[in-house]
């Protein structure tokens, strides 16, 4: 129904000399989205206020409203063009009026899970890289046909989005902080079997497909109106410090059904650890923290273990936000399981005697693309120390890339083995007492591997390469930091 739409928007973007990258294309396809999606809600609630005889103010006002700027139409549906703004007209419009006035319901806000706030954070950083204002007015009646009035329409925009954002994370770079690929999120929450009624967290929540997918798992079969109200309203929770990724993951979001996403637009490491309450703690984390970044002195600060690499400081604020009993699933570079840095020990021990760790998956390389380091999962549970760490090593059998990129069928081993921790050639279970009390090396170290080892393909050993050479920037990076 809108598949064509999204391809000419695209075609559009393409020509236009302001937009030069697939994270530019989504960047300016989102902002254009949501208007026409809030466009789409007031026009909804104000034909339900005036079915009941209320009046209905609107969250935009005047002259800022889609159906006034973006697309007016003239008594009998038709397109305006007399009216409609374009070329320099349309670009100074947008830039110094509309944005501005958008920006400032910041100030409007009364609280973090109201659209005003939604929208004075979006429009607070985000830019208008359209340079043509022919341009735009292409890509403004394209985008005016997409509509969010049923489920099904929404249903398909969500699917045609979530193409664009793995889109983007396939263009590599920094376009992979925003995407884990959709089946290794699903097998994370197969695992970790959240509960309607349950509080559920990203704190890296990035394009949100870790919520998103709960939502979905969560939304299977019948489920009353109440379960209904709890899923919209009191069970996704998240915090994104990057503009770009907090626009896509609030869009993405409200595809998939969650009207108001309570997304948070912060920098979720600047929150001192010490100072969360039994009341900020979550039943499940679901999240792919940034690897490889790292953090100012100050941040440090915040965190009991002292660390410039940002993923470790994540995991502390996961530990830190679980509930007693609480169940996490957390990607993390492999390395973080043999480092002998005094942060990488002290986490690990922390892992196992303040939690669970009993599962750890190990990810190929190339399952995330672009990203030159190879990974894995960490599945935990807060409240008792490990016993046993289960192992699995995944092997699909091929060579992880663009055209050949994980899927479902790879994880159902995992899922099925995982459930009885039952032990094969790809899993085995490591004994508390067989890790060592010093290091606490948790590194993936399969007992079932023959002696002889295989010819490798040349895309693994560049793979490794990629990956030694991240290892080496990481070191080197570090000891400059001592000197």
């Amino acid at each position: 129904m809108f598949e064509q739409a999204f391809k000419n928007i695209d075609n559009v973007l393409w020509k236009e000399a302001g937009c030069s990258s697939e994270l530019d294309y989504t960047e300016q396809t989102s902002w254009m989205l949501f208007l026409k999606y809030l466009e789409d809600l007031e026009q909804e609630r104000a034909m339900a206020a005036e079915l009941v005889g209320k009046p209905y103010d609107f969250i935009i006002e005047g002259k800022h409203q889609w159906s006034k700027w973006a697309a007016p139409k003239k008594s009998d549906g038709t397109f305006d063009h007399d009216t409609a703004l374009t070329g320099d007209d349309l670009i100074d419009f947008v830039d110094n009026e509309l944005f501005p006035y958008l920006k400032g319901f910041n100030q409007r806000a009364d609280s973090h899970d109201t659209i005003e706030y939604k929208i004075g954070e979006i429009f607070g950083e985000i830019k208008n890289k359209f340079q043509s204002g022919y341009s735009l007015r292409d890509a403004l009646e394209l985008m005016d046909s997409l509509r969010f009035r049923s489920q099904k329409e929404k249903h398909e925009l969500s699917h045609l989005y979530e193409a664009k954002i793995k889109n983007m994370g396939n263009a590599g770079r920094n376009g992979g902080e925003y995407y884990t690929p959709r089946p290794l999120i699903r097998a994370m929450i197969q695992v970790t079997k959240p509960r309607i009624g349950e509080r559920i967290y990203d704190g890296a929540v990035g394009s949100a497909g870790f919520l998103c997918e709960s939502h979905d798992y969560l939304r299977k079969g019948e489920l009353t109106t109440s379960q209904l109200e709890t899923l919209q309203t009191r069970t996704f929770y998240g915090k994104e410090k990057k503009s770009l990724a907090y626009v896509i993951a609030i869009m993405n979001m409200i595809l998939h059904g969650i009207d108001t996403p309570n997304i948070i637009h912060t920098n979720t490491l600047a929150e001192n650890i010490s100072d969360i309450q039994e009341k900020d703690r979550f039943d499940v984390i679901l999240a792919n923290p940034p690897f490889g970044g790292k953090e100012r002195k100050e941040v440090q600060q915040n965190f009991p273990i002292k660390s410039g690499e940002t993923a470790f400081l994540f995991l502390q604020h996961f530990i830190k936000s679980l509930k007693a009993g609480g169940r996490a699933a957390v990607v993390i570079k492999n390395t973080f399981l043999s480092n002998s840095d005094n942060a990488a020990c002290a986490l690990r021990q922390e892992l196992l005697e303040n939690c669970n760790l009993h599962t750890v998956l190990d990810c190929p390389g190339g399952t995330f693309l672009g990203a030159g380091v190879k990974t894995v999962v960490l599945f935990f549970e807060k409240g008792t120390s490990t016993r046993k760490v289960w192992y699995y090593q995944l092997d699909p059998g091929r060579n992880l890339g663009k055209t050949n990129a994980l899927n479902d069928h790879d994880l159902e081993e995992f899922v099925q083995l995982q459930a009885g921790f039952v032990d094969s050639e790809k899993s085995w279970s490591v004994d508390r007492k067989e890790i060592d009390q010093t290091s606490f090396d948790l590194s993936v170290k399969n007992p079932n591997n023959g002696e002889e080892t295989p010819l490798r393909e040349p895309q693994e050993i560049l793979d490794e390469i990629a990956t030694l050479d991240a290892e080496s920037a990481e070191i080197l990076a570090g000891i400059r930091e001592m000197v």
